[in-house]
């Protein structure tokens, strides 16, 4: 299944996208520049479509302790929105680390200034999208937890 992964954030919002075998993650550029969260969603949905993706990943920040804050509810409304706009289910995701983790893959490839900046959503998306596809890999008869389905009554 080829899965798309969206690191949503307020001003800049990083895609990834993995093969149809699902094996590996490719961080998506350019990264999607847009503050509005209804048309995040649609260009999201947009993107969702022309690289034929089945399903969205959508990182779902937690705080370090697990608990959930203001930013995974606008997440969440985030992701509800995305799923009527694109038709497709919509796993909401632990990003915890992920961009850490994305900075310092950038930090050991020697990217850093403006370079970085304009790369570092998409690779937290690409580590985000590595996350899930793992958990995939090691729960394959199971539907992952956190899904939001299309409501085709409210499109």
């Amino acid at each position: 299944m080829r899965w798309m992964a969206v690191d949503y954030g307020d001003a800049r919002t990083g895609l990834a996208v993995c093969d149809a075998g699902e094996n590996f993650a490719t961080p998506l550029t350019p990264q999607i520049e847009e503050k509005s969260l209804n048309r995040c969603a649609d260009a999201v949905a947009a993107a969702a479509a022309a690289q034929r993706a089945e399903g969205l990943v959508c990182g779902l920040p937690k705080n370090m302790d697990g608990t959930l804050g203001a930013r995974a509810n606008t997440t969440r409304r985030f992701a509800a929105r995305l799923a009527l706009a694109s038709g497709l289910p919509v796993v909401l995701w632990d990003e915890r680390r992920t961009t850490v983790s994305a900075a310092a893959l950038l930090g050991e490839n020697g990217t850093f200034g403006q370079k970085r900046k304009a790369r570092l959503d998409a690779v937290s998306a690409a580590v985000l999208l590595e996350s899930f596809l793992h958990w995939r890999r090691l729960h394959p008869d199971e539907a992952p937890p956190g899904r939001i389905l299309p409501d085709p009554e409210t499109r």
